[in-house]
């Protein structure tokens, strides 16, 4: 059997290989030279003492014992001339949805209203050049969703929607390395995951299923409350009586359609704010106990949280060694969010720091119903448009000056490719959300002596973190509560948030399909 061992190093010994290796050999009472392997279950650092330590948890192999496979791999099938099930997206939920339907001998037909990984680059590019937003392929619709082209972290904090070791796997299979089975916060880097992506898509086609680019959907056909297909745009329908929507959180359009069709949708919670920008040599130092990174240890983050008047302020998708990205998904509107690159080698950090919006705050829309949340982005991200300059240009503030009500006289260099704008963001943001986040700040400030700076630069606004619609569905059967045949998952659902959860969230759905089949 082989011996599991617990290690606490610093960062310069866990880099070693040679020590690490002496070190598991001590602790199993071997001689270096009879270990034949040593694979690594966990990794995670601590530096919450001054003593910065790299924890290891490693399985240790002697000559003669056999290593299992720690990998399970995609269990390609032909699924050329089986049942057929539309999968409306092609993002985290709907790609995996995909893989696990072929696994289980069903053929995916996946209709994404983006184009593949390829193009969507240069139409993202156009976005920072030429301040053009194409409404249908961008850094949130396209091959991979918004994850492709955003950071590529690979962590939840909820354990509540399944395993999420498949999801990890099936990456792994597809490119990604190894070390996402066991660092304690995974990342891929968003130089990496369009080749990962495109990698999913050829397992994908090998095995019979089908996926069409640049077809919108523009209605759901449906029959005595039972789904029978789509429509594409164009009019071109696409039959099957199993629809597994998986589209994002910025697919309004889809809301639209499940109105139109009386498709029961619910308000929920989300949270809306503005995205903070530090130097990241700022962030390690205050991370690190004052002492500068060095080659040993990642780009420091940090996860702050705090109640303001009743809500939740908090940061959200923080990009150490990162940048800055315009996700509008149209025109006349300014939505930011932040990725990091692999080696997260960027020498800024930045987060988003948002409050969170509960339905009863929203009582100014209410004559929008169950979309109320909605018109409140919307609102919001023109008003970022307006105070930007009416162009993908964001409207920026220092951080103190945002906190302590004054305008920015000037303003450091960004990692935000389209550019800034000077403006006093603290007078138009709405209150709630503006003096939760003057307040958060200030608290954050203290926790973190050093984060509350000019040195700081925050951008409006980050609006997307979550859908603030919820397509309700048969908590066992995945199928949506008066509509049969519409298995509704991921973030523009409203059951995830991020890649992972995304992704597990598609592989319950396409689990939960096959077993209304095999009925």
């Amino acid at each position: 059997m082989p011996v599991q061992i617990n290690l606490n190093l610093d960062p310069e010994t866990a880099a070693d290989d040679n020590s690490v290796r002496k070190l598991c050999a001590s602790a199993a009472e071997l001689d270096p030279s009879e270990i034949k392997e040593i694979r690594i279950l966990k990794r995670s650092v601590d530096a919450r003492q001054k003593r910065i330590k790299v924890n290891l948890t490693v399985e240790v192999y002697s000559a003669e014992e056999k290593c299992e496979l720690a990998i399970k791999p995609f269990e390609a099938r032909d699924v050329t001339n089986q049942k057929e099930i539309i999968i409306i997206g092609a993002g985290p939920a709907g790609l995996f949805a995909a893989l696990r339907l072929i696994e289980l001998g069903i053929r995916p037909v996946i209709i994404e209203r983006g184009k593949d990984v390829s193009a969507r680059k240069r139409d993202i590019a156009k976005i920072s050049r030429e301040q053009i937003v194409d409404p249908d392929s961008n850094y949130c619709f396209g091959e991979g969703g918004a994850g492709t082209f955003s950071d590529g972290k690979l962590y939840t904090r909820s354990k509540k929607r399944g395993d999420n070791t498949r999801v990890l796997e099936l990456l792994c299979s597809h490119g990604a390395a190894e070390n996402i089975m066991y660092e304690a916060h995974p990342h891929l880097g968003t130089d990496k995951l369009p080749r990962i992506i495109s990698a999913v898509r050829k397992s994908i086609l090998d095995s019979g299923g089908v996926i069409m680019f640049e077809k919108r959907v523009t209605d759901i056909l449906i029959e005595n409350n039972t789904v029978r297909g789509v429509i594409i745009r164009g009019g071109e329908e696409v039959l099957s009586p199993y629809l597994l929507l998986s589209t994002g959180h910025s697919s309004r359009d889809i809301y639209d359609i499940c109105m139109k069709r009386q498709i029961k949708l619910e308000m929920k919670s989300f949270a809306m704010g503005v995205r903070v920008e530090h130097p990241q040599e700022l962030i390690d130092t205050l991370q690190y106990h004052g002492s500068r990174r060095g080659q040993y240890l990642p780009a420091a983050s940090y996860n702050l949280v705090k109640q303001v008047d009743g809500r939740g302020v908090y940061s959200f998708c923080m990009c150490p060694g990162g940048f800055i990205v315009p996700s509008a998904t149209s025109q006349e509107e300014v939505v930011v969010n932040g990725m990091s690159p692999s080696e997260r080698n960027s020498p800024y950090a930045n987060s988003g720091m948002v409050v969170e919006i509960r339905p009863e705050d929203l009582l100014k829309y209410s004559d929008r119903g169950e979309m109320a949340g909605l018109e409140f982005q919307k609102e919001l991200e023109l008003a970022a448009w307006i105070n930007g300059g009416r162009t993908q240009r964001a409207p920026a503030q220092r951080l103190m000056d945002f906190v302590s009500g004054k305008a920015s006289s000037s303003l450091p260099e960004v990692s935000y490719f389209p550019g800034i704008t000077s403006s006093a963001i603290n007078e138009w943001l709405p209150e709630q959300i503006g003096s939760r986040l003057r307040e958060g700040f200030r608290q954050f400030g203290t926790m973190m002596k050093g984060f509350l700076t000019n040195d700081a630069v925050i951008l409006g606004v980050e609006s997307r973190t979550s859908s603030p619609v919820r397509i309700p569905r048969n908590q066992e059967t995945m199928e949506h509560i008066n509509v049969s045949g519409l298995y509704p998952c991921g973030e523009g659902s409203g059951y995830a948030g991020g890649i992972v959860s995304s992704a597990v969230d598609g592989i319950r759905a396409a689990e939960a399909i096959s077993k209304k089949l095999s009925y």
